[in-house]
């Protein structure tokens, strides 16, 4: 099979979008499969045995970290060239909207992913008023084409529900063999805690610093607990606010982690606490499971597909008054407040990580590209 992927998202940055996208690609290659990959420009021309082909692209004025790839001539070209059976445009935004009109302009089957809730991240960049229009526009986009895959049961409903035809769900996936407990060790936990003092109460959030992601949540949790120390990992454009919303409060800002330093990160936290509502997936709370560390995240979106409420973790309610704070805070000391539960949820959140490999995943995703392949092309509308 012959795959193209347009993709808004690729190294070198790191986020869940990249993780699933370079896994697949990865097993993809292993199944015999060829893969092209277009991406904004600064990615490695090749990757696991794909071709990368590299878009020139500006930042976006909100968030630099993302950049926006206007599709030219020679994207166009290297598609002709390649042939491919079907095109697979990841997060469609501009470079996937010059994805969407290659596939229907030159009849290739089109297959269409959403991993990014952008509708509801408009509220924490003061545009909540232009939801609506962006549910249009993504809907206009989507429905090009022949299959649109959620990460999560939560958003094929909702975007069902938007007016987005032909939803399926791609199952999870994460690295078992990566991310596990047998990592956890002193030094990164002495690292984590950044010089203050070990008390057993090691809070972790790993992932994109930015406003959505509701990290200040975290904030009363400390000032109910001055016995719990807190580790942020990663980077983005939220990072200097919220190193003024944390000063005086033990919590380190360790930066990007990446191979088996991050899954000792993982592995060495006593709670991992992930304060987003807006998660599609949350692939980071299957990867901390994984990693035997207990989590606690919110009961919105596709979080309660991974997380089932003091079984594998706890969920806390995003809604409330307060902004969800006493609910967040009571879910963490619920967590920590118990040895033997904590041990009980660490055995159980292993367990559910290893149902979920990203070979299955793949050979999922493949089932849909063959039954796709199958079937005639339909008359989807302009």
């Amino acid at each position: 099979m012959k795959i193209a992927f347009f993709t808004e998202t690729f190294l070198p940055k790191v986020d869940g979008i990249v993780t699933r996208l370079t896994k697949t690609v990865q097993h993809l290659v292993a199944l015999g499969d060829e893969v092209l990959i277009f991406c904004p420009e600064g990615a490695p021309e090749a990757y696991m045995g794909a071709r990368v082909v590299g878009v020139p692209a500006m930042p976006l004025p909100l968030y630099p970290e993302l950049k926006l790839a206007l599709p030219r001539p020679a994207v166009a070209e290297a598609l002709e060239e390649f042939q491919p059976d079907l095109v697979h445009v990841v997060n469609p935004a501009v470079l996937g909207l010059g994805g969407i009109w290659l596939a229907r302009t030159r009849s290739y089957p089109l297959v269409a992913s959403y991993h990014t809730h952008l509708p509801k991240y408009l509220e924490h960049y003061g545009m909540g008023m232009l939801e609506p229009l962006l549910w249009e526009l993504l809907k206009a986009a989507h429905n090009q084409a022949r299959l649109n895959l959620c990460t999560s049961t939560a958003m094929v409903q909702e975007l069902s529900e938007k007016g987005i035809q032909h939803t399926d769900l791609w199952q999870r996936g994460v690295d078992t063999e990566l991310f596990r407990p047998a990592l956890r060790n002193a030094g990164m936990r002495q690292r984590l805690l950044g010089g203050h003092s070990d008390t057993g109460k090691l809070l972790l959030y790993i992932g994109r610093l930015s406003a959505e992601k509701q990290i200040e949540r975290i904030l009363p949790v400390l000032d109910a607990l001055p016995d719990a120390r807190l580790a942020l990992v990663g980077d983005g454009p939220h990072r200097q606010t919220l190193e003024k919303v944390f000063t005086g409060t033990p919590t380190t800002f360790v930066g990007y982690l990446a191979g088996e330093e991050l899954a000792s990160a993982y592995a060495s936290g006593d709670a991992f606490v992930f304060p987003s509502s807006t998660e599609t997936l949350g692939l980071v709370l299957l990867e901390a499971m994984a990693a035997g560390c207990p989590v606690v995240g919110a009961n919105r979106g596709g979080i309660p597909d991974i997380v089932t409420d003091g079984i594998n973790g706890c969920l806390y309610d995003p809604d409330g008054i307060d902004g969800g704070s006493a609910s967040l805070t009571a879910a963490v000391q619920r967590l920590l407040g118990d040895d033997a539960e904590r041990q009980q949820l660490r055995q159980a959140a292993r367990q559910e990580a290893e149902r979920w490999g990203w070979a299955s995943a793949t050979r999922q995703l493949r089932g849909f590209y063959s039954r796709l392949l199958d079937q005639p092309q339909l008359q989807l509308a302009a």
